[in-house]
């Protein structure tokens, strides 16, 4: 565990999805290939036997899976209306997103705190061209000036399992930030209900990881209220399109659209010039 023993309890989640990936890569039916996860499992001296102390059903370990597709999908689409636009994946942690939809042209900025990215240089690799890292909290204002040159360009900002671990007010301060220093830009984060962030505090109390979550959204709609052109484009749930490996639990999908345990919300935030 000698590499990772300066990740915070926050930090250390992202091992989580390390493995799950690493797990997910290696079936006949995968719905994401990351040979990167699998590899780094494998060389890290990290005891991922923690990982399967979690208790989470297979459904559960499939969503993440499917918010991982989802968040890429995201990714693409953007890239395919704005091919040479700037992508700063927030809280990036371990995941090779960049390799999986890196369309030749784009400047990608993976985001995370500095022992993260110090993780991510030993076992992942260095900056490249169009390939760049910000080791900062996010609520440090300082990695603005590094991507501020770009600030003419179509702007994406990724924010995958984050924004749970802040408070409402810190995101709130982010998402405006954003708003004038990006206007025109957009947003895709993911957020679990306010009943989730409670069920899934009580999980990880039962864990030997000291994460825990601090904010959770019923609609998307509320964000709306924090400030003049912040408008939501769509969002999405694991329960809006067919997925064979949740049909098992596809009769939950009612209760599911009460309960709204997690959904990923796209923003269009800040109004640009002309707009």
């Amino acid at each position: 565990m000698s590499e990772t023993k300066s990740l915070s309890d926050v930090s250390e989640t992202l091992l989580v999805t390390l493995y799950l990936r690493a797990m997910e890569s290696q079936r006949p039916d995968a719905m994401i290939k990351d040979e990167k996860a699998v590899a780094l499992v494998t060389q890290m001296s990290y005891d991922f036997a923690r990982v399967k102390q979690i208790p989470m059903s297979e459904a559960n370990k499939v969503t993440i899976i499917m918010r991982n597709r989802e968040f890429d999908r995201y990714a693409r689409d953007f890239l395919a209306r704005y091919p040479e636009a700037v992508v700063v994946h927030i809280g990036c942690g371990l995941d090779s997103r960049f390799e999986r939809v890196d369309n030749g042209q784009m400047e990608w900025f993976d985001l995370d705190l500095p022992e993260v990215i110090e993780l991510r240089r030993k076992f992942i690799g260095d900056e490249e061209e169009r390939y760049h890292l910000l080791g900062y909290s996010v609520l440090d204002n300082a990695w603005l000036d590094k991507v501020n040159k770009h600030r003419q360009r179509p702007f994406l900002f990724l924010a995958e399992g984050v924004f749970m671990y802040f408070e409402e007010s810190q995101v709130k301060s982010l998402v405006l930030t954003l708003c004038d220093h990006f206007p025109g830009a957009e947003l895709v984060f993911d957020i679990f209900s306010p009943l989730h962030v409670w069920i899934s505090n009580l999980r990880w109390s039962l864990t030997k990881f000291g994460a825990r979550f601090h904010w959770g959204l019923w609609h998307g709609q509320n964000i709306e209220g924090w400030g003049d052109g912040i408008h939501l484009l769509d969002e999405w749930g694991f329960f809006d399109q067919p997925e064979p490996r949740l049909d098992h639990i596809r009769w939950v999908s009612h209760i599911e659209a009460l309960a709204r345990t997690m959904r990923i919300y796209h923003f269009h935030i800040g109004n640009a010039v002309g707009e």
